[in-house]
């Protein structure tokens, strides 16, 4: 076993007792994550693929057997080896019942330590093993070697064979379409792949254009053609932002889903259709079935298999990744000798936020290949959000209104007078956005 590669997390109250586990299984080659009490673990078990807990039963506010619980029941392939210094046979069986593989006695010896982390390891090792099969960078024409984005790729592999409804959730420019279509190619299939941005086709219109019409449906309608929906026939149909869809339309899609056939505008005639569908969201839908905008049972249709993904912020040396990935493709693509970035501003991309996620690093980047005079791409080369100003901060001994206005402005320029970006950052919506822009304005010409 390859002990470099297996995270134990060592779960104790006792500083003592958790130094000597952690010296023990470092000293093996483990990689050690400790915490004093169940919250602190259970955030480390969120953010870390762990694959053995190690626990003291008690322990204050929360004791151990509330997180044997929690691991057994929300990880798979997680070994629970629990420890305790009151020891009884109540105990012993409870924990064993509730998901704890083995039962270890304080004090203990460091044999008796790794025979009882071996036992535990090697009944999840089959599972493990299959969880961290390690997956190329450029799996499915997705770059990402962070956990978040090897829990991607590990649904993706499980789903693209399937025909089951997939619903993709995540911020914009996350990447919902390169996982639709990976889905979609992943299973080396010739059929059709069919992508519809629903939040960009009006609604009055996208009736005809997901089921098509028959000559004579409405004015204009000069002749029949087939919709989204038949061109899928046989493979995907990709819903993008399928949240902005009317309630009339969630009821059509509903009864594609269901019964597999749709009525083209203007006919009578149910058509018959083999499609799967993959949907898209970058809203929380629960939050809008909650409001009344939209329908519950279509949602719980398209819940059969969902993938969430991260945000860049999230990705940690994804970035660093992406960056060389882009910046090969845009050298190339302009005649270019490969550019690259010092640490200094690699440090600034990882430390921005990326409100646009994967989409603003990749306009960043060919932005900045076509820029860039040499090789080197330096901090003084980025945009001014990526950069150091000391002469921004102008105290706050200033009207609330000032400031609002001198921060309204920071995220218009930072956003190149995008404004439906600047909202975004500013958690307004357009129309609010405009009408404080024009306030300022005037503030500005009455001065």
């Amino acid at each position: 076993m390859n002990n470099s590669n297996t995270n134990v997390l060592v779960v104790d109250d006792s500083v003592e007792t958790i130094e000597l586990i952690k010296r023990n299984l470092e000293a093996a080659s483990f990689r050690i994550y400790t915490a004093h009490q169940v919250q602190s673990a259970i955030a480390i078990l969120s953010s870390v693929d762990i694959d053995l807990v190690i626990t003291d039963l008690k322990m204050p506010e929360q004791n151990g057997m509330q997180l044997v619980r929690h691991v057994s029941e929300n990880y798979k392939h997680v070994g629970v080896l629990v420890i305790t210094g009151f020891p009884s046979i109540e105990g012993a069986v409870h924990s064993i019942k509730i998901g704890a593989e083995e039962y270890l006695v304080k004090p203990f010896t460091e044999s008796e330590l790794f025979n009882s982390v071996e036992r535990v390891l090697s009944k999840t090792l089959k599972g493990r093993k299959q969880r961290n099969t390690k997956i190329d960078a450029h799996t499915f024409g997705i770059i990402g070697t962070s956990e978040p984005m090897l829990k991607v790729f590990q649904t993706i592999a499980k789903a693209k064979t399937t025909n089951a409804t997939v619903l993709i959730t995540g911020e914009s420019g996350t990447g919902k379409e390169l996982v639709a279509r990976a889905l979609h190619y992943g299973s080396g299939t010739q059929t059709p792949f069919v992508p519809v941005n629903c939040g960009g086709i009006p609604d009055s219109l996208l009736e005809s254009e997901l089921f098509g019409h028959v000559k004579g449906a409405f004015t204009g309608a000069s002749e029949t053609r087939a919709g989204f929906f038949q061109t899928a026939d046989g493979g995907t149909i990709f819903l993008d932002e399928i949240g902005n869809t009317s309630m009339a339309m969630q009821a059509k899609l509903l009864r594609v889903l269901q019964d597999k056939e749709f009525y083209m505008v203007g006919s009578k005639k149910a058509e018959k259709v083999n499609v799967r569908v993959v949907a898209a969201s970058n809203v929380d839908l629960m939050e809008l079935v909650k409001k009344g905008l939209f329908r519950e049972d279509l949602y719980y249709r398209l819940y059969i298999i969902t993938i969430h993904l991260p945000p860049l912020r999230e990705r940690g040396d994804d970035i660093e990744l992406l960056t060389s990935h882009f910046l090969t493709k845009y050298a190339k693509e302009l005649g270019k000798q490969e550019i690259h970035f010092t640490d200094k501003a690699m440090k600034a991309l990882k430390a921005h936020d990326w409100p646009g996620n994967v989409r603003e690093l990749q306009n960043l980047i060919h932005r900045l290949t076509i820029l860039v005079e040499d090789d080197i791409i330096d901090i003084p080369d980025l945009p001014e959000a990526f950069r150091y100003s000391a002469y921004q901060d102008r105290g706050a001994d200033r009207p609330l209104v000032e400031i609002e206005h001198e921060y309204i402005m920071k995220v218009l320029g930072t956003h190149r007078n995008n404004i439906s970006r600047a909202a975004r950052t500013l958690g307004i919506d357009r129309k609010t956005l405009r009408e404080k822009i024009k306030r300022i304005r005037k503030s500005a010409t009455e001065e």
